[in-house]
């Protein structure tokens, strides 16, 4: 109710809802998966209504929908809510909320007992209405990874997103780290192929954790991580740039490779997010990071031809995230037509600040073709100064050749995600 209401996005707003009514550990997980579970479930969730409800779905009020969603996705798609309580607290906030409504308890009472005590529910025939995703999304998205890759991503796209931390193992080692968590109440297991990465569940509030004001880590998912890991930097006196920064997890990844010797430079256009990376830079100790408010599309003359590794993270469309921002599969694809020509201009210009022998990493957290391979080939055509560089990366993919890859959801238990790895010519 209060996404719609205030235009937010999800994960946002559930954060600072979660905080204003200082939610302890057990009722945080629990506020988040019922947010979460109806966000991802809404056309599913309306064919099962239909099921139970005796009138016409589009003749109930928003509020009262939204209120049947949140009743049935505990009845149908959880297992430790008895389905009275889920019926009783779901009547409680009928009264609460639709107080000019004086049927409106009633007739939530009446849908749901009905689906409680059903046991012959129909499943959808079709993906777009069993995963909730719109029709022309799903052939967007077939388009890309192909029919038989394409229900297993959006299973993964409605599923619980795990806790993903990078060590700062400038400060401590991933073994030390995990004891400590233990001890903070946190269980944290070694992610399955990113080195020094924890996968954390029983969290609550992370920024109340002292090995987090600390700085012993941050959160970042194991596919951003692996972004900056395939741009190679080295320890030493080199210069990074990281445009489109905020909030700050490539710089992050990029100080704890670089050491204490080099600059990154960590851009972002938006002024209320510089405050963000420094304070984030503060607490895990880079003093390497300087954070500043600035357009990447705008050229800057004085990193021309000077930076050794240039990191561009870009606007994109977000199809890769949709586990964690679920509200992303219902933006109008009209919205986002112009993209590829933004993305296309930043790299250009960041490509500028390249050196002879520099690297170009691009990257975006989208599936989308003229997003990714679309503007990379652009880009290829018109530089030809540059050229792609294979991808080292971890076992678990095997052999890259064409420094580009895309990791798509429900794959390597990491969000969708784009790479491409470019060099600037010697000479």
């Amino acid at each position: 109710m209060g996404c719609a209401r205030s235009e937010g996005w999800s994960n946002a707003l559930l954060k600072s809802q979660i905080a204003k009514d200082n939610l302890d550990k057990r009722d945080a997980a629990l506020a988040t998966r019922l947010a979460y579970g109806v966000l991802q479930n809404r056309a599913r969730l309306d064919y099962d209504l239909q099921q139970v409800l005796t009138g016409r779905l589009k003749d109930l009020r928003p509020v009262v929908r939204d209120i049947l969603h949140l009743g049935l996705y505990q009845i149908r798609m959880m297992d430790k809510i008895p389905a009275s309580a889920a019926v009783n607290e779901s009547v409680t906030l009928a009264k609460q909320y639709c107080k000019k409504q004086p049927h409106a308890a009633g007739l939530v009472n009446g849908v749901l007992r009905n689906a409680a005590k059903k046991t012959d529910w129909a499943e959808p025939a079709d993906l777009p209405t069993k995963y909730s995703h719109p029709a022309g999304l799903c052939r967007l998205f077939e388009s890309y990874v192909g029919k038989d890759r394409l229900e297993p991503m959006l299973r993964a796209n409605n599923g619980a997103p795990d806790t993903v931390i990078q060590v700062n193992t400038r400060k401590t080692t991933a073994a030390r780290l995990a004891l400590r968590l233990e001890g903070e109440g946190v269980t944290a297991v070694p992610h399955k192929w990113m080195k020094n990465c924890l996968v954390l569940s029983g969290t609550g509030s992370l920024e109340k954790l002292d090995s987090f004001r600390e700085g012993e880590f941050y959160v970042q998912d194991a596919a951003a991580k692996l972004a900056v890991d395939c741009a190679g930097i080295q320890e030493g006196a080199y210069l990074v740039t990281d445009c489109c920064a905020a909030p700050g997890g490539k710089s992050f990844a990029a100080a704890m490779a670089l050491g204490p010797e080099g600059k990154i430079i960590s851009s972002d256009i938006h002024d209320h997010k510089i405050p963000l990376m420094e304070k984030g830079a503060a607490r895990l100790g880079f003093e390497t990071i300087h954070p500043r408010q600035f357009d990447a599309s705008v050229f800057d003359p004085a990193l021309e031809g000077k930076v050794d590794y240039a990191i561009v993270d870009v606007p994109c469309s977000g199809y890769g995230i949709i586990r964690k921002k679920p509200d992303i599969r219902e933006k109008d694809p009209d919205t986002m037509k112009e993209l590829p020509a933004l993305q296309l201009a930043i790299l250009r210009n960041q490509a500028r600040y390249v050196r002879p022998g520099g690297v170009l990493l691009y990257s975006t957290c989208t599936l989308v073709r003229r997003e990714n391979e679309g503007v990379v080939e652009k880009f290829l055509k018109e530089n030809p100064e540059f050229y792609t560089e294979p991808l080292a990366l971890p076992g678990e993919f095997g052999e890259n050749t064409t420094g580009m890859l895309t990791l798509v959801p429900g794959e390597q238990d990491t969000d969708g995600f784009f790479i491409c790895r470019l060099r600037r010519r010697n000479g």
